[in-house]
């Protein structure tokens, strides 16, 4: 969805203010996607701070379903997008770093969809947990633990004690 910001950049001191309802289903992210269920509207908010440049504001709220990192249970966790970004009308001089840098605005256009996406992506959280003392999964079978214990034999033995139990099994008589 592109929006024209012709008008904002050529009027000192205008303020436009709008809601734009994106149609975002799923979000992808370090390799995976996940479903979206329930967004709010993307409320933006364009400032003429001076000639040729205008201040762009913006929020929106999502619940996204994510894979608890430990036990791998689906989590609903809300990602809360706000961001503040200046943009420069385009010029001769401006032309190629302003693409280098804001690839969500190609002229005087504004692609809502890229930006809100690039946003998204940025407030991604880094480690979700279904709640934190969550215990995981079993190392051998898989079995959610915070479901109870699954009796499998989890004993690691000591590296460092190799070298002597190896002794002891030398000198055991069969």
């Amino acid at each position: 969805m592109l929006i024209n910001l012709t008008d904002v950049f050529t009027s000192e001191g205008k303020v436009k203010k709008m809601s734009q309802t994106l149609d975002i289903d799923r979000v992808s992210y370090m390799g995976a996607t996940y479903p979206v269920i329930e967004q709010s509207d993307v409320s933006l908010t364009f400032t003429n701070i001076g000639t040729g440049q205008v201040l762009l504001e913006g929020d929106m709220t999502l619940k996204v379903s994510i894979p608890c990192d430990r036990c791998l249970q689906d989590v609903e966790v809300s990602i809360d997008v706000t961001f503040s970004h200046e943009l420069a009308a385009p010029s001769e001089e401006n032309v190629q770093s302003e693409e280098e840098e804001q690839c969500f605005i190609s002229g005087y256009d504004l692609d809502v969809e890229t930006l809100m996406n690039n946003e998204i992506l940025i407030n991604m959280p880094v480690k979700v947990l279904c709640h934190e003392d969550c215990k995981g999964i079993c190392m051998v079978c898989g079995h959610n633990l915070n479901e109870g214990e699954c009796g499998c034999d989890t004993f690691v033995p000591d590296p460092r004690m190799a070298a002597i139990k190896d002794i002891f099994n030398a000198n055991k008589e069969v």
